[in-house]
């Protein structure tokens, strides 16, 4: 095998896209692999539109952002706001066309560790040797599958929000989904939209308000974590949960007032602080759904149910060498103040390090903080 590259970028999505700008500008040699946005693209639905906004950029050099791609199509904020995936997308591959980026369509089957360096293995028998690896792989791997519905719901007949965002099968049937936040609404809104008979939305707490979310202050915090990366581990037990509650009530108090319209429907229940407790399949093919004293009858359940890391259901290092030597807590690995893990060389970011960087590393608002600070760690490793 030949001499390792320096850097091995898994995941092409806005974590990976930023990092690897961020290696291109430095002239440290890189390969990131994976396709482009694949998760956006394959496990989002058409029509879905982000609640960030267009501060919300990929370049950590402050080029190639948002407001610059605007001006190129003559179009303002205003214009474009609430962000369209179909716009979002399209950013993002002018964005890996102005930063130069050239993309290995490829996934990495297993990640080990050989002959002190790293050694990504692909289906087709490749092998690529990094000294440095960012796992920057988003939320691919991690969808919430609560326990009570593994054993409550029939196999087959319950998606997870990211797998089922073709609605066209849909047409004409009556869905229920398990969840009450951003995900859940936007899903009933578009299938709905999309010709779905019925949709019922049952969740254990109070209806979320249409308002608007504020995010001004989130953006000072994070852009800060670039000349103090150790700001939130250093926090207080306290104060951590003052900032987890704060960006709660933002993300998840509250729903974008652009949906209250579409959800105003009466195709479209809303069961507040209810719960599924029985379901069964009725010879019809129907399920027959108890949601606290309603009987309701569908077709399909979508569990709008989140994520949550555990980094043991990571494919390509569950087939490798480096889950027993890697230091995890509460599923995530425990990282360092640039996201490097305590086996040297391997860096986690997006989801994986909110627990040692705070809740902003799940929102591309943090992409830029993200390539800056593994890309000071890279550096310094350069100059030894």
């Amino acid at each position: 095998m030949s001499e390792p590259l320096p850097l091995l970028i898994i995941g092409a999505g806005p974590f990976g896209l930023a990092m690897a700008a961020y290696a291109k500008r430095q002239n440290l040699a890189h390969i990131i692999v994976g396709k482009p946005m694949g998760f956006w693209k394959d496990h989002m639905p058409k029509g879905m539109y982000l609640r960030s906004g267009c501060e919300w950029h990929y370049d950590p050099f402050e080029e190639h952002t948002i407001l610059r791609y605007l001006e190129t199509k003559q179009l303002k904020p205003a214009e474009v706001e609430p962000l369209a995936l179909d716009f979002y997308l399209g950013y993002a591959e002018w964005f890996q066309q102005q930063a130069g980026l050239t993309v290995m369509p490829a996934w990495v089957q297993r990640l080990n560790y050989v002959n002190d360096a790293f050694e990504a293995s692909f289906p087709d028998g490749q092998k690529i040797a990094a000294r440095n690896v960012v796992l920057a792989l988003g939320f691919r791997y991690f969808k919430n599958l609560p326990e009570p519905f593994a054993t409550l719901l029939p196999p087959g007949r319950c998606a997870h929000t990211c797998e089922l965002v073709d609605f066209a099968p849909l047409r004409g049937k009556r869905v229920l989904i398990i969840g009450g936040r951003q995900s859940a609404f936007e899903w009933a809104a578009l299938l709905r939209e999309q010709g779905a008979e019925a949709v019922y939305l049952s969740y254990r707490h109070a209806t979320p308000t249409f308002e608007a979310s504020d995010w001004s202050w989130e953006k000072a915090l994070v852009d800060g974590m670039v000349a103090n990366p150790k700001w939130f581990r250093n926090l207080t037990a306290e104060v951590k949960e003052q900032i987890n509650r704060r960006l709660w009530s933002e993300g998840r108090l509250k729903l974008e007032p652009w949906l209250a319209q579409r959800i105003a429907n009466p195709a479209i229940k809303l069961f507040p602080h209810s719960q599924v407790t029985a379901c069964r399949t009725l010879s019809s093919g129907e399920l027959e759904v108890q949601v606290s004293g309603t009987l309701l009858r569908v077709d399909q359940i979508i569990l709008a149910t989140g994520y949550k890391v555990n980094v043991a259901q990571i494919p390509l290092l569950a087939q490798g060498n480096l889950l027993a030597r890697l230091a995890t807590l509460n599923g995530f690995p425990v990282l360092d103040e640039h996201l490097q893990s305590n086996i040297p060389g391997l860096f986690f970011t997006s989801m994986c390090a909110t627990q040692d960087f705070g809740p902003f590393f799940a929102f591309t608002s943090a992409v830029r903080t993200s390539a800056k600070l593994i890309g000071a760690a890279l550096e310094a490793h350069n100059t030894r």
